[in-house]
């Protein structure tokens, strides 16, 4: 088919995950979805988990990644990236999962070299660094993951009668909204300037 690409396949791909979901997308559907016939695709796409990992990277790099802009501290960098990280999942349908199942390739390892080595030129080590943001990358997807599948259907809400506690939390807002997510972020962040101000990171393994 005149046309067919790796990149119309993912693009194609991301709009049919918000169609049916990561469970109802199959290289089948996309076939059908693209009007040709399976074995078509294998020129571009060989599996299934190819395709995932092709729209992981996409999803990755239009969240705009990249190393901080000139005057921009290290903590104000990575909470814009975070904040960026967590819409670009949330702007595809099941995107924490299919990010959280493929393996880093092409444009997204590619910033991660940079965002890595601007840390390092900001006071970390490499191993420091690539924990920061590792530890980062991992809050935010299992934030994502929790707040994508709690937009199924839960059934009634629980009885919090006889717990004061809880209910007087829980006043304060969803925990996995918005303001659950910003705190987790100030203490992730605030807790790598203690430690980058308390002690050497640790040191990068010998050659």
């Amino acid at each position: 088919m005149k046309g067919l690409t790796r990149e119309v396949l993912i693009s194609t791909g991301l709009r049919l995950l918000d169609e049916v979901g990561l469970d109802g997308l199959t290289v089948r559907r996309l076939a059908s979805e693209l009007g040709v016939r399976s074995p078509a695709l294998y020129w571009h796409i060989r599996t299934k988990q190819e395709l995932l990992d092709g729209m992981a990277d996409e999803i990755i790099v239009r969240a705009g990644m990249g190393p901080p802009a000139d005057g921009e501290s290290w903590p104000e960098w990575l909470r814009r990236r975070s904040r960026s990280y967590r819409r670009s999942l949330l702007a595809s349908r099941d995107g924490a999962r299919v990010v959280s199942s493929a393996l880093r390739s092409g444009g997204a390892t590619g910033h991660f070299e940079i965002e890595l080595a601007a840390m390092v030129e900001r006071g970390f080590t490499p191993v420091r660094a690539l924990r920061t943001i590792t530890v980062l990358s991992h809050y935010i997807t299992g934030h994502v993951l929790q707040e994508q599948g709690s937009r199924e259907p839960v059934g009634e809400a629980p009885d919090l009668s006889g717990l004061p506690t809880i209910a007087a939390a829980l006043l304060g807002g969803n925990p996995i909204g918005d303001e659950g997510f910003e705190y987790g972020l100030d203490v992730l962040i605030e807790g790598t300037r203690a430690l980058l101000g308390a002690a050497p990171g640790p040191a990068d393994p010998l050659p």
